[in-house]
């Protein structure tokens, strides 16, 4: 051995020589765990703040649940088997950094004295404590004699000065009655004690505080009868909780003596305020306990804690290479494990203690996962591929494997191979590997394998193909409900010998161009590594018989709307034809073939595009030849010259025509009499006393030639402008004057036209030369009566012209 490793090896044996006095096994007081299930060896007391209480001395063999005082309800009970904290959420039981208690005993209720006294006044808070006498063995005061509890908290605010708040507090005691106080805490919620007298409610919660200590507001709301009167009670969010903490003493300092601990609960001194703590010992009474993993990953973190002191100051050791990260100077620390392992070291120091603990830890390199050895294909169904996971650093804990790479599914296989068999969709595999428990668990590159469906031939579409002699048709025959790809389309003369086609055809769809004899067609189709499979057969029948021979000339043509196109013909070969849109064609022919070669002159009137399809047969041949005229129809242009109207002698007439098509934009009248020009859309018409009537006809013609007409009548009057009312009208419904309406002659505007009864009520009122009375008032119509018109409008020469008079609605 070299003289290094003897000087390394000597101060690993002098360390653990000066540390030994501090970590001797000592044996715990009976039940001071609650190990028995019970409070067999401690006191418990319940009661009132400061006034009555019942006591339970020793032995208290198995007691395990106390009510509270005198209420019933449960004030205080063992733990036997963890659960949830209702307000907390953590466990009644702890487990703190590896180290399982096992026991634990809840102390005090969500009761308050509510309960007790209904609406009497209030008797104070219920107060509920657990005390064991620890006879502390004799002996050298240097070596340590500790005892390490855990304490948990819930605690309603009360909104009292500090000394009356809820409260949880641990006590030593000596024999004498002298107070421990390192080794005796109190907890409540601090508040800054602005309550009014007598402690009332009303002070505040010093959250910050509050949250600096440790505690936590809970989620849960809760039914508070604080407040005087307030029977009901009110649910608020105002429990705080401290989840569990861990807390040693040392009792060398009293060998040979014995000293009392007390865990209590209070709720507030007023009442109606609860607060209960859960409280749990170790059974390990030998010194200072270091908890966290004796064996750490390089290069990843690890936490070590020992349980707190009051007041203490801790020192840490660690590992050459190790890093502590945080908790320095307290009792719990978190640290980064170096490349070596080594000794962990702590001391902590108060007042009534200096405690020390090593702790050896050795150290494991970090997982390394490794690759699964290797992608494969497959095809579904019976198959098999072996997995081999190399590469890793670990132990494989299982294998994992998933259809989707998202949901994983547990394979029980803890050793480097695996054979995936009979997979029927594709897979992923992958290893979990970890090195040790200190180590995170990894997971391998992932292995594919491909799942290929099994190859399904198809059906090919349509099954049977009838060609006749001298038809060049183009005929496609498609390959449907197939699974895989198209490795090559083969024809057979004989559905027995087939042959692939050159160059190779991988598509779904074969072009059949014509046929001189009876054929075959199939398809090879394959999926992935999977044996091909071939499809259904098509056949291809050949007909000695002539296939049709006509032809259409011209192929198209474009008419105006109303106008007819002709075309012509010529079917060399076929005995039979017919037209589709046949009521449109004239001169179509009767549909048989008396002699060949037969011409058609026809003529198409279609009044929108339209299709004449030719279908011809020919006896013996099944298929049937088509050839299609298309006829290309302009829309058609509607023209409006105007309403009919009625002038005096010697007024103009502005004229004003319009078209749909804004490219029919070439006009013309006829007759040109009286027009200042006949080839504009809007000419004027000056007509003399000489024309009674005439009636001009507007043609708007676009430049492909298509062209529409309308007509409007002028009635020329040789008296001046004046307004005729009718002296009756009969709206019956039969067409004829149905409508009152007034004859407006040389008017250009009119003011008004109103109806009045017989009661001088208006019935009917407008300013449109065009509109007129139906004999309705309010969709009504009326009886047979008299009314009273009046009517005013300005004629072309501007002046005004009134009318009034009478009028029989008459039914």
């Amino acid at each position: 051995m070299n003289r290094k490793l003897k000087s390394f090896t000597a101060f690993i044996f002098a360390l653990y020589a000066s540390t030994a006095s501090f970590a001797q096994l000592q044996s715990c007081p009976a039940n001071v765990n609650f190990v028995n299930g019970d409070l067999s060896f401690w006191s418990v007391k319940t009661g009132l703040i400061g006034g009555a209480s019942q006591n339970y001395p020793l032995p208290n063999t198995g007691l395990s649940v106390v009510p509270e005082y005198t209420i019933g309800n449960t004030g205080i009970k063992v733990i036997t088997s963890s659960y949830n904290d209702f307000y907390g959420g953590y466990q009644t039981i702890p487990t703190i950094n590896g180290y399982a208690y096992n026991y634990s005993v809840q102390l005090g209720s969500t009761s308050t004295s509510w309960d007790l006294r209904g609406n009497l006044p209030n008797p104070g808070g219920f107060a509920r404590s657990i005390s064991y006498s620890i006879n502390v063995p004799a002996g050298p005061t240097s070596v340590p004699y500790t005892m390490t509890y855990a304490y948990a908290m819930v605690l309603e605010n009360g909104t009292h000065n500090n000394i009356n708040q809820p409260l949880f507090k641990a006590t030593l005691q000596t024999a004498n009655g002298n107070i421990i106080s390192c080794a005796s805490p109190e907890y409540f919620l601090p508040t800054l004690n602005d309550a009014g007298g007598n402690g009332g409610t009303g002070a505040t919660l010093d959250t910050a505080a509050a949250l600096a200590n440790g505690f936590t507001l809970s989620p849960q709301l809760f039914l508070s009868h604080s407040g005087t009167g307030n029977g009901a009670g009110t649910w608020l969010q105002d429990v705080w909780t401290k989840g569990w903490r861990e807390v040693t003493f040392d009792l060398s300092p009293y060998r040979g003596t014995q000293v009392t601990l007390t865990f209590e609960s209070h709720n507030c001194a007023p009442g109606a305020h609860f607060a209960y703590a859960y409280i749990a010992l170790r059974n390990t009474c030998g010194g200072l306990k270091m908890s966290g993993a004796p064996v750490a990953c390089t290069g990843t973190t690890a936490t070590y804690s020992v349980p707190a002191l009051a007041d203490a100051v801790y020192t840490w050791t660690v590992p050459p290479g190790w890093v502590i990260n945080s908790g320095a100077n307290t009792n719990v620390i978190n640290v980064t494990a170096g490349p070596t392992g080594g000794v962990i070291t702590v001391r902590e120091v108060n007042s009534c203690a200096d405690l020390r603990d090593t702790f050896p830890v050795s150290v494991v390199p970090p997982t390394l996962p490794g690759q699964i050895n290797s992608d494969n294909t497959v095809c579904t169904g019976t198959n098999s591929t072996s997995l081999s996971l190399t590469g890793e650093r670990g132990n494989v804990l299982g294998w994992i494997s998933s259809t989707n790479g998202i949901n994983w599914n547990a394979i029980a296989n803890t050793t480097n191979n695996y054979t995936a068999a009979n997979l029927i969709a594709t897979t992923q595999f992958a290893a979990l590997v970890q090195n040790g428990a200190s180590c995170k668990i990894d997971t391998s590159r992932v292995a594919t394998i491909t799942v290929n469906p099994k190859s399904v031939g198809g059906i090919l579409s349509p099954a049977s193909i009838d060609y006749c002699l001298g038809e060049i048709v183009s005929k496609s025959i498609s390959l449907n409900a197939y699974v895989g790809n198209v490795v090559n389309w083969q024809i057979s003369s004989d559905n027995i010998n087939w042959n692939n086609v050159v160059p190779a055809n991988t598509t779904p769809n074969y072009l059949v161009q014509s046929a001189a004899n009876a054929g075959y067609y199939r398809t090879v189709v394959k999926s992935g590594v999977c044996p091909a499979d071939t499809s259904t057969v098509a056949k291809v029948n050949f007909i000695n018989v002539p296939f049709p021979v006509a032809s259409i000339n011209p192929a198209t043509a474009s008419i105006c709307y109303g106008k007819t196109t002709p075309f012509n013909a010529l079917i060399s070969i076929g005995t039979n034809y017919t037209w589709s849109n046949a009521a449109t064609l004239s001169n179509q022919g009767n549909g048989i073939i008396s002699s060949l070669p037969l011409n058609i002159n026809a003529t198409a009137a279609p009044k929108r595009n339209t299709d004449y399809v030719l279908s011809v047969t020919n006896a013996g041949c099944p298929n049937i030849l088509t050839d299609t005229f298309r006829v290309i129809v302009a829309p058609k242009i509607n023209v409006f010259a105007g309403n009919d109207t009625f002038i005096v002698a010697g007024q103009p007439l502005q004229l004003n025509a319009t078209a749909n098509d804004p490219r029919a934009n070439v006009f013309n009248w006829t007759p040109f009499f009286g027009l200042s020009d006949a080839n504009i859309y809007n000419p004027i018409a000056l007509l003399g006393s000489e024309t009674e009537t005439i009636r001009y006809i507007v043609r708007a013609t676009n430049p492909e030639g298509c062209y529409g007409e309308d007509d409007i009548k002028i009635t020329v009057f040789k008296t001046g402008p004046d307004i005729f009312v009718p002296t009756g009208f009969t709206p019956n419904g039969d067409g004829l004057n149905d409508v009152l309406k007034p004859i407006y002659v040389g008017i250009k505007q009119l003011n008004f036209f109103r109806v009045f009864n017989r009661w001088g009520q208006m019935v009917f009122s407008t300013s449109n030369m065009g509109a007129g009375w139906d004999g309705r008032i309010g969709g009504v119509m009326q009886s047979t009566a008299t009314f009273v018109f009046m009517a005013e409008g300005i004629d072309y020469t501007g002046k005004r012209i009134f009318k009034k008079g009478t009028t029989t609605l008459i039914l």
